[in-house]
């Protein structure tokens, strides 16, 4: 897809997306916005944001075509970023209103916030990195986010929580990934200057693996 833009957001008909793309655009690219499949196979870096339930997210994802792009698109090793639902999806199943399989990219499931807790968990809170991650280069340890989410993920492997946040006496993953996927639970576009700081560390991240394959981005283009 010849002209095509470095990062592109996938649209599945969830909200905040224009609010994550004025947070790319703010880091100097000006993202994609869409809900076609071929986009997702021709992108050199994926976004994918969103609020709402599991299961509305899954069927759209699966009736737009858009599930197995964005599987494929992961497996080719190249930069993703999840958010909010966008992270929830990654994982094999959530529990949210049943029982939904999610892409099963991360192993794990999403589970509810024990009852008694205040739900949904909204606001701000703080995120403690249990080690260096590049897309919080320039994040002080402890920073605080913006979250609103009444479900969140039990990982299988626990190698993949890359940061944690307390609520409640109850401390759960706020981000996860491995190799070259990275989400997180809260909305960095909510999060003022440390969020714009997260999203401008994806958009260098994926600058740089798009320039160490110019093989790739001459076949592309």
């Amino acid at each position: 897809m010849a002209g095509i833009s470095p990062i592109v957001i996938v649209d599945y008909g969830a909200g905040n997306l224009r609010s994550v793309e004025r947070a790319v655009a703010h880091a100097g690219v000006q993202p994609l916005v869409t809900a076609l499949p071929d986009a997702i196979k021709d992108a050199r870096a994926l976004i994918v944001p969103g609020v709402g339930a599991a299961e509305d997210t899954m069927t759209h994802l699966r009736e737009g075509g858009l599930a197995q792009p964005i599987i494929d698109y992961i497996a080719s090793g190249r930069p993703f970023l999840g958010v909010c639902m966008g992270m929830q999806a990654l994982f094999d199943l959530s529990e949210e209103g049943g029982r939904h399989e999610c892409l099963g990219v991360l192993p794990g499931r999403i589970v509810r916030f024990p009852f008694g807790m205040t739900v949904p968990h909204m606001g701000w809170n703080t995120v403690h990195l249990r080690e260096p991650h590049p897309l919080f280069e320039g994040v002080a340890q402890d920073s605080y986010f913006y979250f609103v989410h009444s479900y969140h993920p039990s990982p299988d492997d626990r190698s993949i929580v890359i940061a944690e946040t307390e609520y409640e006496g109850i401390t759960f993953p706020s981000v996860v990934g491995r190799n070259n996927v990275v989400a997180t639970q809260f909305h960095p576009e909510k999060s003022g200057e440390d969020g714009l700081r997260l999203y401008a560390n994806f958009v260098t991240l994926a600058l740089e693996a798009e320039s160490a394959s110019p093989a790739r981005a001459s076949v592309e283009s």
